[in-house]
């Protein structure tokens, strides 16, 4: 059992201050406010706790995928020059040492950097890794980057804002034609049904020794299903194929596109069932792309999911790879090996029976909190049959 002190990433995003927007974004009119420099220390100082990076190493299907993608383009990577934004302990830019790169900056905000510097001495490294201790925003690094690699997703993809330091990063160091590890991401959101989670928090009031305690439930709906979940939900719970909420290309995407994302949305229930709400998840793909279409519902219950960009290129979507040339995607879908990141639940207040292939309809918007950057609101729509509801909520 994990020490009850340790940190997980879900804990030590609760300890996120109040601040002033992120710095990457108030670059641009050249101020960066003292209080944001001086709040911001409490988020990067929860990711100095050693169970936080523990968690993600752990995640096999995390670390394994960045280091088959990094070993995947070892042939770009030889003798270029890399950065690493966020880089925990150090493991990222180990790979990038081990796949050739002449060069690593190895660059975190937060006190594990000095853990990461022992981790990189410890392996014989420290001509090629040199680790950075502070804000990427902060660095006066001399020449330009050939590759940039970074773990910056969050719970529900955008959640925390990290994207916009690696934003930062490639508009300032990147070179002409260099290589962005993820280069792409989907976010991706299906309606769900999930009896099981609403009878153990809601139906559990109905009668309680019994006492009819139903007095209860609208409290007990608030308490249970105001914030966003982060859980496993099967795959045989998800009621329609997924709707594509934003694609980012990791080499164009703007700090500003990320400010508020939206998505009309119109899906099929596969089934008669009550919807009990939503689930959203996301896949990163790591530089290669292809065109090759295969058997999408042969391999897993939700299928595979092909994705067109804006250039009308279809990227690869799946983990499994048939061939070499195929490309390496690290995926948080329910019918994917579970992942730290897990899914994210926006859970209805009130159930909706539907029918098999009834219409499921609406909008989702997430927008960066002005309460707190790093923090999202969630504006959902939904539809179905004679019920049009609406879900507010806040990720903090």
């Amino acid at each position: 059992m994990r020490d009850k002190y340790a940190l997980t990433r879900r804990s030590a995003s609760r300890l996120l201050p109040l601040v002033a927007p992120p710095v990457a974004a108030a670059a641009k009119e050249g101020v960066v406010p003292a209080s944001f420099l001086e709040q911001d220390r409490a988020y990067f100082q929860a990711y100095s706790h050693v169970g936080i990076h523990e968690e993600m190493i752990k995640d096999r299907a995390r670390t394994d995928a960045y280091r088959d993608a990094i070993m995947f383009h070892a042939d770009f990577i030889r003798d270029k020059v890399v950065m690493d934004v966020g880089c925990g302990t150090g493991i990222l830019s180990i790979f990038c040492a081990f796949a050739g790169a002449r060069k690593v900056y190895a660059v975190d905000a937060s006190d594990i950097a000095v853990q990461a510097k022992e981790v990189v001495k410890a392996n014989r490294l420290s001509d090629v890794i040199t680790v950075l201790h502070g804000r990427v925003e902060d660095l006066n690094i001399n020449e330009k980057v050939d590759v940039i690699v970074s773990e910056w997703m969050g719970y529900m993809l955008l959640y925390e804002s990290m994207l916009g330091s690696v934003i930062y990063a490639r508009d300032r160091w990147l070179k002409t034609g260099g290589l962005m590890l993820p280069s792409f991401a989907t976010l991706y959101m299906a309606p769900v049904t999930n009896a099981e989670k609403y009878s153990e928090c809601i139906d559990f009031w109905r009668s309680v020794y019994g006492i009819d305690m139903s007095a209860m439930l609208p409290l007990a709906k608030q308490h249970s299903f105001e914030e966003p979940c982060i859980e496993n939900i099967a795959a045989e719970s998800v009621l329609s194929w997924p709707i594509v909420i934003k694609q980012i290309n990791c080499k164009t995407i703007t700090i500003a596109e990320l400010e508020s994302v939206k998505a009309d949305f119109s899906v099929s229930s596969i089934m008669t069932a009550p919807l009990h709400g939503f689930a959203l998840w996301f896949d990163v793909s790591f530089g290669t792309r292809v065109t090759q279409q295969t058997d999408l519902q042969s391999e897993t219950s939700l299928g595979r999911s092909l994705a067109v960009d804006h250039d009308g290129v279809e990227i690869c979507r799946s983990k499994k790879r048939a061939k070499p040339s195929d490309c390496i995607v690290l995926s948080t879908a329910p019918d994917s090996t579970p992942t730290h990141w897990a899914q994210t639940l926006l859970y209805v207040y009130d159930p909706i029976e539907v029918k098999q292939d009834q219409e499921i309809s609406g909008s989702i918007e997430l927008s960066q909190s002005k309460e707190n950057p790093r923090f999202m609101n969630i504006f959902l729509k939904y539809r179905s049959g004679t019920r049009e509801c609406v879900k507010e909520s806040v990720m903090r």
